[in-house]
């Protein structure tokens, strides 16, 4: 059976250990060279780069996350061995692991090695579709010849070098589809290998829970469990057409799923559905004008991000979660397309008079969806606000200047709010 060593990169037949370095880090299977659909999800992503850039925490608990209100992004491995897990509400993860070292998330420092790991995977090949900034698809059909090694070969290289170059680890999921690669990947985490070939497809999902496929959450979940499907086993004794009316689009997929089956591409050019920022409170208010100063910043992030994209979008989104946890989101469409920090503000800040009044709140956030290109795309003159025009010039003139002098250069009264 065809081996790699995935320290030295030797290629042999089956064993124990490595005949070259004797690694006991070595990963076997039947298909090892023909497969060629990988996911590649790094490690505790931004808990590994803090950990990086600061080695006196390399043995410590690590959470990243905001303030005792707030949630966790992400957390270590030794934070999650003590139950923390990531979207936990902080008092809940403080109370499993009290003497976590708490990070707010540095986000350039995670973008910025995000983009060199991505620089790594374009050497291997262009068939690449991010999930997001440490995780991503990867279709290496054809490059073998290019490359003079396997797909495995070049994965087990690639995770080398985010070891020995940028002191991070990730894990690697090989099979023949997305949905077994992703699957894959999280087999053996951290630093794992998996593969899930096409011969062994039936058996190995056969007695898995249904909850391990993406997009199956809690209300799914339980869901599935009242029609008594709780394995792929149980999917497999449902017909087709008895998923489809039960669960509509849903279901056509569960059935696909329970057979191994996904003919979904790899696509290099997934467009951005929508851009959002929210921010979780410290204590609860109902201040408009505290509320006011979250919206305008807010929307100057979800703008600076369409910005950056060349983006506009036609839906502007107002999400509130109150202290109970629960949530109101409204959403309004423009008659045009829009980039502008103004628009955006002023179109969440009408959503928010007419509900505003329901809170205290402990969570805010603006979102802008319906994305296009943003050539062309302004919205036209309003003639019930002659004074848009004038805005708008005035934001794209504080756009140079904060590009030329910083984004500190030049903020809003409402901003300091």
């Amino acid at each position: 059976m065809p081996a790699l060593c995935r320290d030295c990169m030797t290629e042999f037949e089956s064993g124990r250990r490595c005949p070259s370095c004797v690694s006991p880090r070595i990963v076997s299977h039947a298909e090892l060279n023909t497969l060629t659909v990988a996911h590649m999800d790094c490690d505790a992503f931004y808990a590994s780069v803090e950990k990086r850039d600061d080695p006196s925490l390399t043995d410590k608990p690590v959470i990243i996350g905001g303030g005792h209100r707030g949630v966790v992004s992400t957390a270590c491995y030794v934070a999650r061995i003590r139950g923390v897990k990531s979207a936990m509400p902080m008092f809940q993860a403080l109370k499993l692991c009290p003497d976590a070292v708490i990070i707010k998330p540095r986000m350039e420092a995670y973008v910025e090695a995000s983009r060199a790991i991505r620089l790594m995977m374009e050497e291997m090949t262009p068939a690449i579709e991010p999930l997001s900034l440490d995780e991503a698809f990867m279709d290496l059909g054809g490059t073998a010849r290019l490359h003079g090694a396997p797909p495995a070969v070049m994965l087990a290289r690639l995770i080398k070098r985010m070891r020995d170059e940028l002191g991070l680890s990730g894990s690697i999921g090989l099979s023949h589809n997305k949905f077994l690669a992703k699957v894959a990947s999280d087999l053996n985490k951290p630093r794992g290998f998996s593969i899930i070939g096409k011969a062994e497809t039936d058996d190995f999902l056969r007695d898995k829970p249904v909850k391990m496929i993406w997009g199956v959450g809690k209300v799914m979940q339980a869901s599935l469990e009242k029609a008594g499907i709780r394995t792929f086993a149980d999917l497999l004794r449902w017909e087709r057409s008895d998923l489809v009316t039960r669960y509509g689009s849903m279901g056509d997929r569960l059935w696909h799923l329970a057979r191994g089956q996904d003919k979904r591409r790899i696509s290099a050019h997934e467009p951005v559905k929508s851009i959002s920022k929210e921010t979780t409170f410290n204590v609860d208010t109902s201040d408009p004008e505290i509320l006011d100063g979250h919206i305008w910043r807010l929307a100057e992030q979800v703008s600076d991000r369409a910005k950056a994209k060349s983006l506009a979008g036609r839906v502007v989104t107002l999400k509130l979660k109150r202290a109970d946890h629960t949530s109101l989101t409204r959403r309004v469409a423009l008659h045009g397309s829009t980039q502008m920090a103004d628009v955006v503000y002023r179109t969440a800040k009408n959503l928010f008079d007419q509900v505003g009044d329901q809170g205290p709140y402990r969570l805010i956030g603006c979102g802008l969806s319906h994305l296009m290109d943003a050539n062309g795309s302004e919205l036209a003159p309003d003639l019930l606000d002659p004074d848009a025009g004038k805005r708008s010039a005035a934001e794209r003139a504080t756009d140079k200047i904060r590009e030329r002098f910083g984004p500190n250069a030049i903020k809003k009264g409402r901003s300091l709010r």
